[in-house]
């Protein structure tokens, strides 16, 4: 049985502190806030799986240093925009345990993915990314799951797939870092414009459309970036691109719903409640197209809705009338 500390209290990192509780490891969980800390030693419940029980054998502090030492390994699950913060606040307590990054998303000031955030802050220490197809109300619940740990270390590869892999989800393993967490990162802004087609009540065909032609972009940036193109292909990102395309469980979708009912985004951000990476994913994604100079028509027609008045509905006549391709 191993030691696991997870950072960040929110529905993930809940989810697979009940995963590894039930599989007999012992869990200290980390949260910054008092309210939550309560809510999960005291009544055993996460306010974002209302459904799910936590095991009594969690251990939930706001005291980082508490939560670190002594642990095998750091799963990292804050919302990407804290990343830097949030490492900076543990990194003295590192020892020689890997970082597992369970946050999908970029740090928008830099343009820098979160592996890439993290090795700033602790160039020495070995780095995992835990990603895919993963809904976390279905992982606290036992649903059927299948996902991937991507890492440049074998020895932590094997780590988390034998620490987690039982028969409600099963792991993956991959060498590609780059491009499990590019997958992740990227497809956010796909079901984001998944939500806008559903809101506008477009059909199958142009939900079809949609992620085919979204994977199409997701790609094409990664493979530029540094992904190995069959990656995106792979769990961490057609996978996770599918469910979160198709789930009412995505908080990006349901953004993209509430875009399409003509609110704001800061409107939007109130309405879902808690963090929407692809608002922010969108911005660095268009950025990074123009930096790598990639065709990316979805990203920068979505850009324009959110930053630049396009209406939705105008947003889907104008990529529907682009010039004419070969695929």
């Amino acid at each position: 049985m191993k030691k696991v500390c997870i950072i960040g209290s929110g529905s993930w990192g809940s989810a697979l502190a009940i995963h590894a509780a039930k599989l007999g490891h012992e869990v200290r969980l980390w949260s910054f806030s008092e309210d939550e800390k309560d809510l999960i030693n005291n009544e055993h419940k996460c306010k974002f799986l209302p459904m799910a029980t936590m095991p009594d054998s969690i251990k939930c502090t706001t005291d980082i240093q508490e939560a670190v030492v002594g642990s095998d390994m750091i799963l990292h699950v804050t919302p990407s925009k804290f990343t830097r913060d949030t490492v900076k606040k543990y990194k003295e307590y590192v020892e020689n345990q890997p970082i597992i990054l369970c946050s999908k998303g970029f740090e928008s000031a830099t343009l820098l993915t979160l592996n890439e955030v993290v090795h700033e802050e602790i160039p020495s220490t070995k780095i995992g990314v835990f990603t895919g197809p993963s809904h976390a109300e279905e992982v606290s619940l036992g649903t059927p799951t299948a996902i991937v740990i991507a890492s440049q270390s074998l020895d932590v590869q094997y780590l988390v797939q034998d620490t987690f892999m039982n028969e409600n989800l099963r792991i993956y393993t991959s060498s590609d870092v780059k491009g499990a967490e590019l997958g992740g990162a990227l497809k956010n802004i796909i079901a984001f414009c998944a939500g806008i087609i559903a809101e506008l009540n477009m059909g199958d065909n142009t939900l079809a459309a949609l992620i085919t032609r979204g994977l199409t972009e997701i790609s094409r940036l990664g493979v530029a970036i540094g992904g190995n193109h069959n990656t995106f292909y792979g769990l961490s990102g057609l996978g996770d691109l599918i469910v979160t395309c198709l789930s009412e469980h995505s908080r990006n979708r349901r953004a993209g719903r509430c875009i399409g009912k003509g609110l704001t985004v800061e409107e939007t951000k109130i309405e879902v409640g808690q963090t929407i990476e692809s608002i922010d994913n969108i911005e660095v994604a268009h950025k990074l197209a123009e930096k790598y100079n990639i065709e990316m028509p979805i990203v920068n027609t979505v850009y324009d809705v959110l930053y630049n008045g396009l209406k939705p509905q105008e947003a889907v006549v104008k990529l529907m009338t682009r010039d004419k391709k070969c695929e």
